[in-house]
């Protein structure tokens, strides 16, 4: 099995509910081929570097998978069929770049788990009554 990583861009005009739905409709046909989801990041609505289909942002999401080599081609069908799609990457990762994304996903979990005790420790604010 191989190690890859899917990023693909979705149209700005869904709701959240939609846009949600079609990140499981892929990650279904992903699971129904034997693929294992190693890691799922919803980067949210960000800005295109240019405009594509008249449009200037997209819900940007990414799924690292593993899998055989024809889940690939399945994937990408579904991404050209479906409208929703403005544009799709996926990737085959090699042993440094599947290295990395551990390392990037182990940092972005403790950084998750530091953050709230960040806010906990933050000094509470004394209101001035001297008015």
């Amino acid at each position: 099995m191989n190690h890859y990583e899917t990023v693909f861009i979705l149209t700005p005009v869904l709701s959240d509910a939609q846009m949600k739905e079609a990140v499981e409709k892929f990650k279904g046909i992903l699971t129904d081929n034997d693929a294992t989801i190693v890691n799922e990041e919803n980067w949210g609505l960000r800005k295109l570097a240019y405009p594509i289909q008249k449009k200037t942002t997209g819900f940007y999401t990414l799924i690292e998978f593993d899998g055989e080599p024809t889940i690939v081609n399945k994937l990408e069908t579904a991404y050209r069929r479906d409208e929703k799609v403005l544009r799709f990457l996926t990737f085959r990762l090699d042993k440094y770049a599947a290295e990395y994304a551990v390392k990037r996903r182990n940092l972005k979990k403790a950084a998750k788990e530091e953050a709230p005790a960040v806010v906990e420790e933050a000094p509470a604010v004394e209101e001035n009554t001297n008015a």
